[in-house]
């Protein structure tokens, strides 16, 4: 059941909407329509908001959309933090997520998670956010205190956190978020002395910054740096909660919190966006281009140039970083070129997209057909221009394309992009770097297909050539991000963090199976991950993933050819595939039927003696049998090699 809201005029109307909506009962019906009321809100009508989501039960949404994407997220930590569910369920909810919401005792995050039998584990969330600030030092120093005081306490409660989060990442199954410790002027300023309270900065900074290392050790970690947050104003404490509350960081700076939480949350449900597409003219550069000609635009020179320009660097710093950047345009094409290759004072030039689109048609038409040539969801688009009318056009049209609104005001364009956190992910790869100049070239095996009259000669041209081999160190980053990042050829939709994948690369009944592959346009690098597991005589296919780059190419059955003859040849009586339906993966709902398997009950599966856990229990997950008599072919136009033993890490 869905429940269309109206349009709405402004942040009042969509208030009163909302709270209608709760008082109606009808809020659960119309959870799938929130992003659209939520993105009219002002940021002060955003926490009442989330206070009135918070109040919904997850399981009355669920029942209304049984696909709903949901994550489970655990909030433990030092101190009150009743702000942050609602605010959390808010930020969420922008991006189309319900959250299933743990929450620890007041001051319980030792226990929470140095004890893998707490409820906390128990509730196996994706996300723990523990949430520390400076009472948590300044509760165990003495009185009076020196600066040295407080560098013990903090080296004390800094091994006390990397114990934690050690245990965090043996036992653990998701992402555990801490936090830099902000450092109130009310504590400064008690010592009367500059030069002890420099002191204290530079020992409280060190410990920061000790903090923000652990995430380099610990792949289970994140930690959010607070002090850009505050540096922007965010107030670090209100006194009279701090006393009265023991709500020791204020309710803003929680709120810009869940803001960066949900944009990990995000990510770790695999919605992180790809590809940015810019407008030009007013948007990328200042000026019409078809009027004032490549001479006459603003991009350096001026105030507003030199904001454009500033603007071009962050899109810029983006794309160097796996961000796909496209251009849509109502220009003529060749001037638009003229102005990227020539214009002596752009900062982007025509290389840095992975395709210009100028023509006069529909902006929505253009980025429809670009996520064809893609490959990609429209989901995974952000679009920007300074026009209400084409803003509209494109959420009427894809309403799944984020869109962002800039104005006349240049110098705020790179604020207005870099809000949401689009594009945020929990770390960037070799294989990202290098990711507009993969998709350039998947643009030109696109043309090349065009000249073929048929698919097989298209494919017997293109000298695919692939190598599965047990995952190498190296590759656990962009292994992860894999199962993060893609959803169509993703047959569980299972997401794993770096932690989690080593661990089944180093079982004894486990593997992970890197795929790589090339064709005579390049090579395409890692582009997808088999993870099996053997119980008994069966093997089985917990999860296949491919990158949409690499579809229909037969990659997939040649890797699945190699799974199917490796377990024969080791003694396997069977192998057992495992499909997971979701709102994306379609696609690959029949490919194990496709390939020799029958569909299998579950209780069928379950053998004397077997482990917990072993067999999926979710009423969700289908399961397919291969007998290994007649297993598929490797096709005849790939060149594959396999390996299944990898060196030891």
């Amino acid at each position: 059941m869905s429940v269309s809201t109206t349009t709405t005029a402004g942040p009042a109307e969509a208030a009163e909407e909302l709270r209608s909506l709760f008082r109606s009962g009808r809020l659960a019906a119309a959870y799938r329509d929130l992003p659209r009321l939520l993105k009219e809100l002002s940021e002060d009508q955003l926490l009442p908001a989330g206070q009135l989501l918070s109040r919904i039960e997850v399981d009355e949404v669920l029942r209304a959309h049984p696909g709903q994407p949901t994550i489970t997220i655990a909030v433990t930590g030092h101190g009150t933090l009743s702000s942050l569910v609602p605010a959390l369920t808010v930020e969420l909810a922008r991006h189309g997520v319900l959250l299933r919401p743990f929450v620890g005792e007041f001051d319980s995050y030792v226990f929470d998670l140095a004890d893998p039998g707490s409820a906390l584990y128990a509730a196996a969330p994706a996300l723990v956010a523990c949430v520390l600030d400076a009472k948590v030092v300044f509760d165990e120093v003495p009185l009076p205190w020196t600066p040295a005081d407080v560098a013990r306490a903090l080296d004390d409660k800094l091994r006390l956190i990397e114990q934690l989060a050690a245990r965090f990442e043996s036992d653990g199954r998701g992402t555990l978020l801490l936090n830099t410790l902000p450092l109130p002027y009310s504590f400064a300023a008690q010592l009367v002395d500059h030069r002890s309270r420099a002191v204290l900065g530079a020992v409280w900074r060190e410990a920061n910054a000790r903090l923000l290392r652990l995430a380099e050790r610990n792949q289970a970690v994140v930690v959010l740096d607070l002090d850009p947050l505050i540096a922007e104003g965010v107030p670090v404490s209100d006194p009279r909660m701090s006393v009265y509350a023991k709500a020791h960081l204020s309710t803003e700076l929680l709120a810009r919190y869940a803001r960066e939480a949900a944009h990990l949350a995000r990510g770790l449900l695999g919605r992180t966006k790809k590809v940015l597409v810019v407008d030009l003219d007013e948007t990328l550069w200042g000026g019409i281009l078809g009027e004032e000609g490549p001479d006459g635009i603003e991009v350096a020179g001026s105030y507003r140039g030199e904001a454009f320009r500033s603007f071009q660097r962050v899109v810029k710093q983006l794309t160097c970083q796996g961000v796909l950047l496209a251009a849509v345009s109502k220009n003529e094409a060749e001037t638009v070129r003229q102005v990227l290759r020539d214009h002596p004072d752009m900062v982007l030039r025509e290389d840095d997209f992975v395709r210009v689109v100028a023509n006069w048609r529909p902006k929505s038409e253009n980025i429809r057909e670009l996520a064809q040539a893609l490959n990609l969801n429209a989901d995974s688009f952000v679009f920007i221009d300074d026009s209400p009318y084409e803003r509209g056009l494109v959420s009427r049209e894809l309403p799944e394309v984020a869109v962002i609104a800039v104005d006349g005001e240049p110098a705020l364009h790179a604020a207005r992009l870099l809000a949401d956190g689009w594009f945020d992910t929990r770390e960037v790869t070799e294989a990202d770097r290098g990711r507009t100049e993969k998709y350039r070239e998947e643009l030109v095996r696109a043309d090349f297909l065009h000249t073929f009259s048929s698919l097989d000669d298209y494919l017997r041209e293109l000298e695919v050539t692939v190598r599965l081999a047990a995952v190498a160190e190296r590759e656990l980053p962009r292994v992860s991000q894999i199962t993060l990042r893609t959803n169509q050829f993703n047959l569980t939709t299972r997401r794993l963090q770096q932690a989690e994948v080593r661990r089944l690369a180093q079982g004894p009944d486990t593997r992970v199976l890197a795929i790589h592959s090339a064709d005579r346009f390049g090579d395409n690098g890692l582009v997808g991950v088999v993870f099996t597991r053997t119980v008994g005589e069966r093997l089985h296919i917990d999860n296949f993933l491919l990158s949409c780059r690499v579809f229909s190419r037969g990659i997939e059955q040649a890797c699945l050819a190699a799974v199917l003859r490796q377990a024969a040849g080791s003694g396997a009586r069977a192998v057992v595939g495992t499909y997971r339906k979701s709102a994306k993966n379609g696609v690959v709902k029949d490919f194990y039927p496709r390939h020799g398997f029958t569909p299998v009950d579950r209780t069928a599966l379950a053998e004397p003696g077997e482990a917990a856990g072993a067999v999926d229990d979710d009423d969700a997950t289908e399961f397919f049998v291969h007998r290994l008599v007649d297993p598929p072919a490797v096709p005849d136009h790939i060149s594959l090699t396999a390996s299944f033993e990898g060196d030891a890490w």
